[in-house]
């Protein structure tokens, strides 16, 4: 097991906690953090872009002159493509972008994602992230103590003084342990975890 140090908010070391291998000690595969990310990413996608199609034109089904004798075009009704105000023949409909990823992968991608920050030294763990008050430059101070930059902060539980002074703060993040995941993991360059959501993630990925 790799052992880190848990620091407080003033940046002091005050104890060591016991990272399982198992989920932050694991061989980090490129191809699959680029899956998990695709696949996330994708399901984001809303789909909606769509035309309407002949049938879903509203009009008469009138055929608009005779067939013969007219000397002009042949012409069906005014739904026709060919006519302004008709249907659009190879336009965009409603679909979804999702893709299917096997729970065993995205878990594993989970886990290479921590690992791979425990190996890049960018984890930190922090005995608590408790805020007096609902204020962004108490929360700037403690960053700045910790000399973090660009950080995903992990929490166990719902912490309203630390999520509402965080988030106007640019290049930060506040997330509790139950919507962890790769994208975000990998997207912001420091990792701060909660010693308390640690058995959180422990309990979502071992089980």
């Amino acid at each position: 097991m790799a052992r880190v140090d848990v620091l407080n908010t003033s940046g002091e070391k005050i104890s060591q906690v016991d990272l399982t291998d198992a989920i932050f000690n694991v061989p980090v595969k490129t191809s699959i953090l680029h899956e998990a990310v695709n696949t996330q990413l994708a399901r984001r996608r809303s789909g909606t872009a769509a035309v309407k199609h002949r049938s879903d034109v509203t009009g008469s089904g009138r055929k608009l002159f005779r067939q013969k004798g007219t000397g002009r075009a042949r012409r069906g009704n005014a739904k026709s493509p060919l006519l302004r105000g008709g249907g659009v023949v190879f336009g965009p409909d409603d679909r979804s972008y999702a893709k299917k990823m096997p729970k065993k992968v995205k878990k594993l991608a989970l886990k290479m994602a921590l690992s791979s920050k425990l190996q890049e030294e960018k984890l930190v763990v922090l005995n608590s992230f408790d805020l007096e008050q609902i204020k962004t430059q108490d929360f700037v101070k403690v960053i700045a103590t910790l000399k973090t930059e660009n950080v995903l902060i992990v929490t166990d539980q719902a912490n309203a003084n630390l999520e509402l002074s965080s988030r106007n703060v640019p290049g930060v993040k506040v997330l509790r342990c139950e919507g962890l995941n790769v994208y975000d993991i990998l997207k912001y360059s420091n990792l701060v975890l909660i010693e308390s959501s640690i058995k959180g993630i422990e309990g979502r990925l071992l089980a």
